[in-house]
């Protein structure tokens, strides 16, 4: 029978089927951060039960950490207990911490490909709901509960529902300055944020074939925002490049049979799948979300929608709710909605492609006055060396940018870089959800290269227009 990439991760990895139609599956890495596990070390403690494999356990802090001054410690008592109880758990269990002070330090799901602890064919869990980032390196991942983090502590297993499978083909290449981001806010704008419920979402085309692999961990990234369970996109010799000579690549002995297995890990030709959308890339410009979920969005062209324009009343309040919490009118220019803060980061695009876009736009540039903070977080050390080496940092700094230490920062109100009540910001993260970035916080969701345009404009502008101008 012909399988689909993601029938055969799971086949492979399945360990028994229950009789309530959910599986145990084999998970063969698990990332741990400061926020989600806890209850589930503190769960063993009081069952005094221990750790399957420890070696396959990584653990990072991320959510909580200050992205300066981190010399100082943490202020908030809080994010310090837990980010103190993690290294604690991690030494009691003797598993790998990358502290503060590693290069190796980041976003969790930014570390974890880039220094190959995820590898193409594993399954992959963390307690993060981001973790379907992973899947652009054709492994199955996808986030947990707290007490499932317990549970693959403890057995290295997960009992799941297998998903049905969801290709989304997308032709053709993006134009100049449209990026990933763009495409997938424009695929949940169409297939609304249910779109994916139920299903794991294989991408594939020409579009994804040509994409770079951070391009496509940022498509994976944003699955989860579509309802989907997972992302993924099949190995490719990209998929190979990116593999090799990272922390944990395969070593020489063991890489051609490691090789042999992820060539076939693409769908089989005329795998069937339960759904199946086609786009074309060339219909997509830079993307702004207007409301409080990801599917409220448009283009730069745009205008805010109007609920009196909508028959069904309970769509007309979805609206008129989003409207009245972002502070924004009926039919309003979305080139008109001005700026307070600009935040380049979190696990969507804080890697050195996202990086090296905005430092593009803004170079020979100022922050514009009404832009009361704008900032770079790199999503890892690693990352934030690179930045440095090219010199990105110097021409954000120049600009008027705070240049960072790696956090998920501004993506959510959880630590330092939080929204003040009533602030707008444009941001490169993936929710914008009430009260995401902090309390009463209104969150645009956009590129790196639109953001970086907003911090230059005070305002959203077409980055194409911009850039053909320049």
């Amino acid at each position: 029978m012909k399988k689909t990439l993601y029938d055969k991760i799971w086949d492979e990895h399945l360990v028994h089927e229950n009789e309530d139609g959910s599986s145990l599956v084999y998970i063969d890495r698990h990332l741990v951060h400061e926020v989600t596990s806890p209850q589930a070390f503190d769960g063993l403690d009081i069952q005094k039960r221990d750790i399957w494999n420890n070696n396959s356990i990584y653990a990072v802090s991320d959510h909580n950490v200050p992205t300066q001054n981190r010399a100082s410690g943490i202020d908030d008592k809080i994010s310090k207990l837990q980010v103190d109880t993690l290294i604690d758990n991690c030494k009691k269990h003797k598993i790998s911490y990358f502290d503060l002070n590693n290069i190796n330090q980041g976003i969790v799901h930014v570390i974890g490909p880039e220094l190959a602890i995820t590898q193409p064919g594993m399954t992959l869990v963390c307690g993060d709901s981001h973790t379907s980032t992973h899947g652009a390196l054709a492994s199955l991942a996808f986030g947990v509960g707290t007490s499932d983090v317990e549970h693959v502590l403890a057995t290295q297993c997960i009992n799941i529902n297998k998903e049905k499978n969801f290709k989304i083909n997308i032709t053709n290449k993006l134009s100049n300055y449209v990026s990933s981001k763009d495409l997938i806010l424009h695929i949940i704008k169409v297939i609304g944020t249910s779109g994916g419920t139920g299903y794991t979402i294989e991408f594939t085309g020409d579009c994804i074939e040509n994409m770079s692999i951070e391009s496509r961990m940022t498509m994976c990234n944003m699955s989860i925002e579509a309802g989907a369970k997972s992302g993924l996109v099949a190995f490719d010799s990209k998929t190979h490049e990116y593999m090799l000579n990272k922390k944990y690549s395969p070593s020489k002995k063991y890489l051609d049979e490691a090789v042999k297995y992820w060539e076939n890990l693409v769908s089989d030709h005329d795998a069937v799948f339960d759904k199946i959308l086609s786009f074309d890339a060339t219909d997509v410009l830079p993307q702004v979300t207007w409301g409080t979920s990801p599917e409220m969005t448009t283009d730069i062209n745009g205008k805010v929608p109007n609920p009196d324009d909508e028959n069904d009343s309970s769509k007309k309040q979805y609206i008129q709710r989003a409207l009245d919490y972002m502070g924004l009118t009926a039919n309003q220019d979305i080139k008109s909605i001005m700026l307070d803060k600009i935040f380049i980061g979190s696990c969507t695009n804080s890697r050195i492609e996202d990086l090296r876009q905005a430092a593009k736009i803004v170079e020979g540039y100022k922050v514009s006055d009404n832009i009361k903070q704008a900032i770079v977080v790199p999503g890892s050390g690693l990352v934030k060396a690179e930045a440095e080496k090219e010199g990105l940092d110097k021409i954000f700094v120049k600009s008027g940018f705070e240049w960072r230490e790696p956090g998920c920062s501004m993506c959510l109100g959880m630590n330092d870089d939080s929204l003040l009540p009533y602030e707008r910001c444009a941001s490169t993260s993936n929710r914008n959800f009430e009260g995401r970035q902090g309390d009463k916080g209104r969150t645009h969701l956009v590129s790196p290269s639109m953001a970086a345009l907003a911090a230059i404009k005070g305002h959203f502008s077409n980055v194409i227009d911009f850039a053909n101008e320049k």
